[in-house]
């Protein structure tokens, strides 16, 4: 079994995990170029639960939100990296800008969010209207793909 997934198979398998009491925890972002940053946040959100399920923004949201030259990598590159790691259970594309529409799918019992205060987290009331728990967590000094990108390009050119 894949632990990349569709919506409609993520409905499914979330269904499934409710009746066997599982307590889901989500997270999401475009995880372009991966970096400590993300590993830690993804460490720290699996630690909530005992399923994490991770939203990748598609190549359209990616450049809807951080520009014409980004993502760096493909989406289904960016999935797949993201499968790989160990505290991650299941991974689903998303294309809207926001994850409200996939949130509104899972209702996670966590929304774990990295580098965010929730007067910045547009998210955080659709979790809280249903029960949900948001979590933020203390973004890595020094560790963005946006940086990653201007440091490669300072040295490069």
């Amino acid at each position: 079994m894949t632990k990349i997934v569709s919506q409609i198979e993520l409905k499914q398998i979330v269904n499934c995990l409710r009746q066997k009491k599982k307590k889901i925890i989500f997270t999401c972002g475009c995880f372009d170029l991966l970096h400590i940053g993300h590993i830690r946040t993804l460490k720290e959100a699996q630690s909530h639960g005992d399923v994490l399920i991770v939203g990748v923004n598609s190549n359209n949201s990616v450049r809807k939100n951080k520009g014409k030259f980004r993502p760096i990598i493909p989406e289904n590159e960016r999935a797949e990296i993201i499968a790989s790691i160990e505290y991650v259970d299941y991974v689903t594309i998303f294309s809207e800008s926001t994850p409200e529409n996939l949130i509104n799918l899972v209702k996670p019992d966590v929304h774990v969010k990295a580098g965010y205060d929730l007067t910045q987290l547009p998210e955080a009331d659709l979790v809280k209207s249903y029960g949900g728990k948001v979590i933020l967590v203390k973004k890595v000094d020094g560790y963005s793909t946006t940086m990653l990108i201007r440091r490669i390009l300072d040295n490069n050119c």
